[in-house]
């Protein structure tokens, strides 16, 4: 004899309000698909203009992730083990970059690496333009993305057991040996997490960039370009066509993420 299982209630009410979520962020994506033709989204794929823009942002965004990472997850790893003065303090700074207006965090950088400060003129030195530039983009986009890759490496650090880096330790085994070896391997699914969370978030960066390099023009920019100019159905294509992009390489990375974390 099968036992039904009663369903509560209270949980029915909050799968509606879920429902209501759902349809929140659903609705006004298929609303702008539907209204696209699929002759203006293979005339908008053929643009050269916004192929550029599109390799340009997905290419600015992914480096901004891989040369920050570089100095992002170490501090991560302190963040998590170690205790030291005013260190709430400096969490709360990490926070910063998500909470203030990210046009405000563009006039902030632009203060920093203009061509007339030494930031801006090392970067000139060694070839990189910040202002209007590759750099000053991948900046842009590091600034306002590199909390969620800090956050979730801390927090992948934090759960990995002390004492096994600390047996490795006794057993002779140098600090870098360490980390490498156990602390980020088992981190590791949390670090990919905050790679593919900063990618993404960099990749749809809007405010920071356009203060500091509104050319070359990336795909949120195009966008807003085009809808100044000509108006909502020129710029609902380009819109289309970039959501599915960055839906399809977000699907493969979390796919590749999983598998190599059932591996």
């Amino acid at each position: 004899m099968q036992i039904q299982k009663r369903i509560e209630p209270l949980h029915l009410i909050f799968a509606a309000l879920g429902g209501v979520v759902l349809l929140f962020f659903v609705a006004p994506l298929l609303n702008m698909i539907f209204k696209c033709s699929a002759g203006q989204l293979i005339e908008t794929a053929q643009d050269s203009e916004v192929q550029r823009s599109i390799w340009l942002t997905l290419f600015t965004s992914m480096a901004a992730t891989l040369v920050f990472s570089v100095v992002a997850i170490p501090f991560a790893y302190i963040l998590a083990r170690k205790n030291f003065p005013f260190k709430q303090l400096v969490n709360g700074i990490i926070d910063i970059p998500i909470v203030i207006p990210h046009s405000a965090a563009g006039i902030a950088l632009l203060g920093i690496i203009a061509p007339d400060t030494i930031i801006g003129r090392i970067g000139e030195t060694f070839g990189i333009k910040f202002v209007g530039g590759y750099g000053g983009i991948m900046v842009a986009m590091a600034f306002v993305s590199l909390p969620f890759l800090i956050n979730s490496a801390r927090d992948g650090f934090a759960a990995v057991p002390e004492r096994l880096e600390k047996a490795a330790l006794n057993l002779g085994a140098p600090p870098m040996r360490v980390f490498f070896t156990i602390s980020t391997p088992l981190a590791w699914r949390a670090i990919l997490s905050g790679l593919i969370l900063m990618w993404a978030r960099g990749m749809s960066e809007f405010g920071a960039v356009i203060i500091i390099a509104y050319h070359p023009m990336i795909t949120p920019i195009l966008i807003y370009e085009r809808f100044g100019a000509f108006g909502l159905k020129y710029a609902r294509p380009v819109s289309v066509l970039f959501i599915g992009i960055c839906l399809l390489f977000f699907v493969i990375m979390r796919v590749i993420a999983t598998r190599k974390n059932s591996a």
